[in-house]
C-alpha cells in the first residue's frame, strides 16, 4: 500500500512513504486487481435509539441518587433540640429545689427555650423533673418533653417532708 503517485512527488519524503489509509472503493485501482468492498461500518437506527435510551436510563438513576442524597443531607443538617442537654446539667447538682425555672440555650439553639419543674414525689428525697423545649419553627411551636427521676436526699424538704417550695 506504499505506492508513490506521481501527485506525491511534491510532498516531503516523510509524508511520501507515510502508510495511507485504503480508500473504499467499488471500482479496482489504476495498476491493481484490488476490489475493496463497502463494509457496515455505521450504527443503524435502532442501535443509536437503543443506546441513547441506556444513556438517558442512566443519567436519571444518577439524578435520583443525587437527589435523594441532598435529600437526606438537609434532613441532617436540621438539629433537634433535646431536654437530655438540661437534665445533664441538672444532675451534677446535689441538691433540688421544687418549683419551676427557665432558660435559653443561647447561641448555641437560637429562638429555642426551656422550662422545667421540679416536684418532690416521695418524702426520702426522690424528685420528678419534667422538661420541655420549645422551638419555634415557622409559624407553629415544636414542643419536646421529658422527664427524669433523682435521688437527692441532702436536698431541703419538699410539700410532702413539711418543707414548702420556692
Amino acid at each position: 500500500m506504499n505506492c508513490v503517485m506521481n501527485s506525491d512527488r511534491r510532498l516531503p519524503r516523510a509524508l511520501r512513504l507515510a502508510p495511507r489509509a485504503p480508500r473504499i472503493t467499488d471500482h479496482p485501482s489504476p495498476g491493481t486487481n484490488l476490489v475493496i468492498r463497502h463494509s457496515p461500518a455505521a450504527f443503524t437506527l435502532i442501535e443509536v435509539m437503543v443506546a441513547c435510551g441506556i444513556f438517558f436510563m442512566c443519567v436519571f438513576a444518577i439524578l435520583a441518587l443525587v437527589s435523594n442524597t441532598l435529600r437526606n443531607a438537609r434532613v441532617l443538617r436540621a438539629t433537634k433540640v433535646d431536654p437530655g442537654m438540661i437534665a445533664a446539667q441538672l444532675s451534677l447538682t446535689n441538691r433540688l429545689f421544687e418549683g419551676s425555672e427557665s432558660g435559653d440555650f443561647g447561641d448555641l439553639y437560637p429562638g429555642c427555650n426551656w422550662v422545667s419543674y421540679d416536684s418532690e414525689v416521695m418524702s426520702n428525697g426522690l424528685h420528678q423533673v419534667d422538661f420541655t423545649v420549645r422551638r419555634r419553627v415557622g409559624h407553629e411551636d415544636i414542643e419536646t418533653h421529658m422527664s427524669i427521676f433523682l435521688f437527692r436526699p441532702e436536698s431541703p424538704p419538699g410539700r410532702l417532708s413539711g418543707g414548702h417550695s420556692r
